[in-house]
């Protein structure tokens, strides 16, 4: 994992020239870390993946998603909100009308790079920060998100 993360830095670092594009691309990472999140969490909503033939005749499904601006240490992110059918989808990470970041994604990955199971993050982020997040939703969301990290 540490030669994963040391190749990714170098490949970032080529990439930028000033510290306003190590910004932006910062900016960017965390957008798109956001969006696999929210994509975990819909998955884990309604219990089968995007495209699945599972999800037919289910009685609750994808609807779109709902744009939201965000104020971030990064400044302003647009991220798209996943939306259910039945309009019961509560995102986990960043509550439906919550404009900031909480950070609790970077400390779920932090926990999880650090060898925690995901029993024991599920657990320190209900005690610590009084956030319900369970631990197959802890997995799904590393799942989505390790990939990322790796390219």
């Amino acid at each position: 994992m540490q030669n994963i993360e040391n190749q990714t830095i170098k490949e970032l670092a080529r990439q930028c020239k000033t510290v306003e594009d190590i910004h932006d691309k910062l900016k960017e990472i965390f957008k798109d870390t956001l969006q696999e999140v929210f994509e975990a969490e819909i998955e884990q909503h309604l219990g089968y993946k995007k495209h699945s033939s599972q999800g037919d005749n289910t009685g609750n499904s994808r609807n779109g998603y709902s744009a939201k601006t965000l104020k971030t240490r990064f400044g302003n992110v647009e991220v798209d909100i996943p939306r259910d059918r039945n309009g019961e989808f509560e995102p986990q990470i960043i509550k439906k009308y919550e404009r900031t970041s909480n950070q609790l994604e970077e400390q779920i990955l932090a926990m999880y790079a650090k060898g925690m199971s995901t029993r024991d993050i599920e657990d320190h982020m209900k005690d610590i920060y009084g956030v319900e997040v369970s631990s197959a939703m802890v997995s799904k969301i590393t799942d989505r998100i390790l990939p990322m990290i790796a390219e």
